[in-house]
């Protein structure tokens, strides 16, 4: 795992930006979700907001590779963007993975099928929205999301 980690990081690249033309508006935002302390939480709640979904688990190599980034550009953007880290695993080990790593990210679990359009059989899969829905960024595999470019996307949408 460990050298599997190093290698996606060092092929990681920026996220691409889905061309105007091509984006979809997210159409449905009912997702409910649970809290690492069990409390019940839903999508609806950051509608008309920015929002980055990422689609993780702790024994996936390219998601914990991204996972450093991902923290860098929570501590920056965490006040502004609405950040889901969603997974399917046990809140025990996610819990003991986001401890020995130090992260703070919000993870949430999933307990319902995610709305079609946010649907993946890949890991990781990272949506970045628009508020007004406008999905701007579906990657899928380990990216670098501390990046200039990243950055660049999120301050737009901030503005």
């Amino acid at each position: 795992m460990p050298i599997q980690v190093f290698l996606q990081r060092a092929i990681s690249f920026s996220p691409s930006e889905t061309s105007v033309k091509k984006r979809e508006t997210l159409q449905d935002y009912q997702w409910p979700l649970l809290t690492a302390d069990n409390r019940q939480v839903n999508l609806t709640g950051s509608k008309n907001k920015v929002v980055i979904i990422n689609l993780w688990a702790t024994w996936c190599p390219p998601c914990v590779a991204e996972m450093p980034a991902f923290q860098k550009l929570y501590n920056d953007y965490g006040n502004q963007v609405d950040f889901y880290f969603i997974t399917s695993e046990s809140p025990e080990k996610v819990a003991g993975f986001m401890e020995k790593n130090n992260y703070s990210l919000p993870v949430y679990f999933q307990q319902y099928q995610a709305p079609e359009q946010l649907e993946s059989r890949a890991l990781p899969t990272t949506f970045v929205i628009s508020d007004t829905g406008e999905i701007v960024v579906r990657e899928t595999g380990a990216a670098d999301w501390n990046s200039k470019k990243t950055r660049q996307i999120l301050d737009r949408l901030l503005n």
